[in-house]
């Protein structure tokens, strides 16, 4: 190969078929949408890069799509009835309905599927979504 040769490395997407399938999904269709955009993000940078360029990418491909999302999303911890703002964070809210935690690693551990179930376990974040819907419908 002569070094002014262009050479394309392609770099499969990983499946997700299984997810994009799930009869249980409560906004299924947008969750579709979401995923899409972010194999689309995954298809045009690889593998390797900080979590914040995915983040910056996925935020654009959402835009595209002229889907609506917040980021960073505070989520208060209740505690004692009180709420405590401990620096948590929903990585997006799409649409005020999908929350979307973005991971830029090897493999995902169950401790990563903990992380998003303990903020969607939190009483807080329905309120949060909530309150975000109602912001988007004014």
């Amino acid at each position: 190969m002569r070094s002014n040769e262009a050479v394309k490395v392609t770099v499969p997407a990983p499946d997700h078929s299984e997810i994009c399938q799930e009869p249980h999904l409560l906004h299924g269709a947008l969750t579709d949408v979401i995923i899409a955009a972010a194999v689309e993000v995954h298809r045009e940078l690889g593998p390797g890069l900080l979590e914040s360029a995915y983040h910056a990418c996925l935020c654009h491909e959402l835009a595209l799509r002229d889907l609506r999302f917040r980021r960073e999303a505070a989520l208060p911890i209740e505690y004692k009835k009180i709420h405590l703002d401990c620096g948590y964070r929903m990585d997006l809210v799409v649409e005020a309905k999908v929350a979307v935690e973005l991971k830029s690693i090897e493999k995902l551990l169950p401790l990563h599927q903990a992380q998003l179930l303990t903020y969607l376990l939190q009483r807080h974040a329905r309120r949060t979504i909530d309150q975000l819907q109602r912001e988007n419908a004014a």
